[in-house]
């Protein structure tokens, strides 16, 4: 089998079903044969292990550790779905404090084994903080570490397919900036539907607010019908954003980034933001919409900063004026 890269894929959180997935999925890709599967949780994560070798992927190099000095040393990128799961009931804000304590292990952790990772992506919740947490610890340079935001999108996306009648792929430019949770800022604007612009279809007041309303409450949607946080979406949404750090396919999906802007008027957040994920990393645009949209991205900004504020006030980060001291690059 030809794997896109030879260099060690560490998928952290890998007992879990997320992690589990993230490890399928980057071997039906062909990322890299050599991923190390870590977890605090030996018999899940070694579970994991007997499940992947059971699928027999050729040339695969798999292994598995409950000890992070060997699982971080040598990594180059680095999937962290490390957190407690969100369940019924639940927002994301919720997992604030534990997932951000989390998370500044974790950061710390790349920075002693790991310190030459190439990119890092953190899916656990709320996101916009524990990866911004995380990017504190480690010393890494902004464009090395995202945060996977692209499910809000994808979700929009597929409200609107199901209220135009059309196949998903067919609706484009469905995106959600600002925040990955209860105030993320849904842009409609440039939406078009099987090559039409959004507004041709005439999609009534009440329906659109339903549409947002789906689109904003759907991990929670996932967790009514399933029982159980997301896990297969988050998994491959986040394969794909690795994928594209290695030199894959760009990951052209929203993805959140560290956001220092005065043109933007966005400082010292991570935020999901139009966003291309290569091989020099992440890079972002300022997002262009309606008033409506972009007061409702303001809004979304000044929430971030409450809950950045908020982790500050409980010793997690250090205050915004002495970032630097723990990490250079911001």
């Amino acid at each position: 089998m030809n794997f896109l890269t030879e260099e060690k894929l560490l998928i952290v959180g890998a007992g879990g079903a997320i992690g589990s997935n993230m490890v399928q999925t980057a071997l039906t890709l062909g990322l890299t044969p050599n991923i190390c599967l870590y977890d605090i949780y030996e018999p899940g994560v070694h579970g994991v292990y007997e499940e992947m070798c059971h699928c027999a992927f050729p040339g695969a190099n798999l292994s598995y550790t409950v000890d992070p000095e060997v699982a971080f040393t040598g990594a180059k990128y680095i999937i962290s779905s490390g957190g407690a799961p969100r369940k019924d009931g639940m927002t994301r804000e919720d997992l604030l404090k534990g997932n951000c304590e989390i998370a500044a292990g974790f950061g710390d952790y790349i920075k002693k084994y790991c310190p030459d990772v190439k990119h890092v992506v953190v899916i656990f919740n709320p996101a916009d903080v524990t990866a911004l947490t995380a990017l504190i610890h480690s010393g890494l340079k902004p464009n090395q570490l995202t945060s996977l935001a692209a499910l809000d999108s994808t979700r929009l996306q597929e409200a609107i397919a199901d209220e135009c009648g059309v196949a998903q792929y067919k609706v484009e430019n469905a995106r959600t900036y600002g925040g990955h949770g209860e105030a993320m800022a849904v842009f409609a604007s440039k939406i078009t539907v099987d090559g039409k612009p959004l507004a041709d279809y005439n999609i009534p007041a009440d329906k659109w607010e339903e549409i947002k309303h789906r689109t904003i409450q759907g991990g929670s949607n996932i967790i009514k019908l399933r029982g159980r946080s997301s896990f297969q979406s988050p998994a491959y949404q986040s394969v794909k954003m690795i994928e594209a750090a290695m030199g894959g396919a760009e990951f052209n999906w929203p993805a959140g980034c560290y956001v220092n802007c005065d043109k933007c008027g966005f400082k010292n957040v991570m935020m999901a933001m139009p966003t291309v994920i290569n091989a020099e990393g992440v890079s972002f645009c300022a997002p262009a919409g309606t008033d409506e949209e972009m007061a409702a991205l303001k809004a979304s900004y000044e929430h971030l900063c409450k809950m950045r504020d908020e982790i500050i006030s409980l010793g997690i980060i250090p205050a915004v004026e002495d970032w630097s001291k723990e990490n250079p690059n911001l």
